[in-house]
């Protein structure tokens, strides 16, 4: 069954990715509109929402997603930007490899993602310059500031440069966490996209699982005022305790992280 679910799911998806490109084509870059970055967040907004339904990811939240400035989180797969992108209009910050994957890649370049080679010191100067028309533009910029993805059971360091914007600006950031849940199965391993995994092996797997629960919770702004390297410390212990929060553990909290009170599973 999980075999030709994988196969099913697969001609649907390659169907889907025709769909949304030419979509893109015909409504937005023909017209000008992929000119506009908010436009363009809504665009992915109704494609990331439709192929959560084709793949079987039904997604909660608890909580309230910021309206402004930029929004922090934990990285587990390449699908935590699809499931933050249907819950609202997002502009995402991803690393530049994506960019080469199959199908994926084109789909989120027809988003708006900034795309960040995180090897070049140079390059994230460039990307933090990049920032300020995107949000001056009323859009809410999503990054994961670990620089990786990991199983869920820690949150790895955030790196502070990609916040000096935020502290130079004095933009609002906000902390956000997602988790997943496979009924009968293994997420940090069906779903969380790491180690020396593949991609598309680990995609086709993916395919092939019958229901995907995507839980995501949204936290409070940092307080005004903090440096770059205060608001990637603040924002880490704050992911972190979203997540004790849902009553996940985490093999390594940062010290000083409130867990009484809190039940772990």
């Amino acid at each position: 069954m999980g075999f030709l679910r994988s196969f099913i799911r697969l001609m649907a998806f390659l169907v889907f990715s025709a769909c949304c490109c030419l979509h893109f084509l015909f409504t937005m870059w023909m017209t000008g509109r992929s000119r506009d970055t908010r436009k363009r967040a809504v665009w992915c907004q109704f494609w990331a929402s439709t192929l959560l339904k084709l793949l079987g990811v039904r997604v909660t939240v608890h909580g309230s997603f910021p309206t402004q400035g930029l929004m922090v989180s934990n990285h587990l797969s390449y699908l935590d930007i699809i499931v933050y992108a249907s819950c609202q209009p997002f502009i995402f910050v991803s690393k530049s490899e994506v960019k080469r994957w199959p199908i994926i890649g084109i789909m989120t370049q027809c988003a708006g993602t900034l795309f960040i080679n995180r090897a070049e010191r140079g390059d994230v100067k460039r990307m933090a310059e990049a920032f300020a028309p995107v949000i001056e533009r009323g859009n809410v910029i999503t990054l994961f500031p670990e620089g990786t993805s990991t199983g869920g059971d820690r949150v790895l360091p955030f790196f502070s440069s990609l916040f000096e914007p935020a502290a130079v600006h004095g933009w609002s950031v906000s902390p956000s966490w997602i988790g997943y849940v496979v009924p009968g199965g293994d997420a940090s391993e069906e779903v969380a996209y790491w180690k020396d995994m593949t991609f598309f092996p680990h995609l086709l797997h993916l395919f092939g699982l019958k229901e995907i629960r995507a839980i995501v919770r949204p936290g409070f702004a940092a307080p005004p005022g903090l440096n770059r390297k205060q608001m990637a410390k603040r924002m880490h212990e704050q992911v972190c305790q979203l997540a004790y929060d849902e009553g996940r553990s985490l093999v390594v909290p940062p010290p000083g992280l409130s867990t009484a009170s809190i039940t772990r599973s």
